[in-house]
C-alpha cells in the first residue's frame, strides 16, 4: 500500500499553519498553537486515531484564537484530502461512541466527497479554560469543508464542559480511525455503490 501522508501549509493575513498527517502512524502528535487546550484536543485525535500528526499554528492570538483554531480544522482537512488520495480500497465510514465518567459523546463520519457538519452539542458553560467552546465547531466546519467529508457530532449527556469537549475529540478519532482504515476486500476498489463517491 502507498504511503499515506500528507504536509500542508496556509499562510493569510491572520495566521501561518503547517500540518503534516501519516494516517498509517502510531499516534505521536507535535503541536505548537499558543492554545494549549487546543493542542490537548488534537493529541486525543492522534492518540486515539493512530494518526501521526505535527501541526505549527502562528496566529492572531492577541485578537482571539478563532482564525487559528478554524484555519488548523481547514489545513487538517486538506492534509486529509490528500493523504487519502482516490480513497480506493478504504472502508469509507466510521463511528465512534465515547465515554467519559458522565459524559458520553457520538461522532459518524463519511469520507463522501461531500462536506457537511451536523454538529448537536451544548456546553455547560461558555469557556474551558480561557478557551471559547465557540470555536470547536469551527474547527470541524473548516475539517469538514477541505477533507470534503461528511460528519455529525452529537453529544448525548455531559454536565463537565471538558468532559464533553474531551469526548468528542476521542470519538472523532477513533471514526477517523476506522474510515480511514484499509479494507482487504475493498483493495483497489473506490467504496461506493454507484462508482463514484
Amino acid at each position: 500500500m502507498a504511503e499515506r501522508t500528507a504536509s500542508v501549509s496556509r499562510d493569510t493575513l491572520e495566521t501561518k499553519i503547517t500540518a503534516s498527517i501519516n494516517l498509517d502512524g502510531n499516534g505521536k502528535a507535535s503541536f505548537a498553537t499558543g492554545i494549549p487546550f487546543f493542542e490537548h484536543m488534537l493529541d486525543q485525535v492522534a492518540r486515539h486515531g493512530l494518526i501521526d500528526i505535527d501541526l505549527k499554528a502562528d496566529g492572531d492570538l492577541h485578537i482571539d484564537a478563532h482564525h487559528t483554531v478554524e484555519d488548523a480544522g481547514i489545513t487538517l482537512g486538506e492534509a486529509f484530502a490528500r493523504a487519502l488520495g482516490d480513497k480506493k480500497g478504504i472502508r469509507r465510514y466510521g463511528h465512534a461512541y465515547v465515554p467519559l465518567d458522565e459524559a458520553l459523546s457520538r461522532v459518524v463520519i463519511d469520507f463522501s466527497g461531500r462536506p457537511g457538519l451536523d454538529y448537536h452539542v451544548d456546553y455547560p458553560r461558555a469557556r474551558i479554560g480561557n478557551f471559547d467552546v465557540d470555536l470547536i465547531s469551527e474547527f470541524f466546519q473548516g475539517f469538514v469543508n477541505h477533507a470534503r467529508a461528511t460528519v455529525h457530532i452529537d453529544s448525548i449527556r455531559g454536565r463537565n464542559a471538558h468532559h464533553i469537549a474531551e469526548t468528542i475529540f476521542k470519538a472523532f478519532g477513533r471514526a477517523l480511525r476506522m474510515a480511514v482504515e484499509p479494507d482487504p476486500r475493498m483493495q483497489g476498489v473506490t467504496p461506493s455503490t454507484k462508482g463514484t463517491l
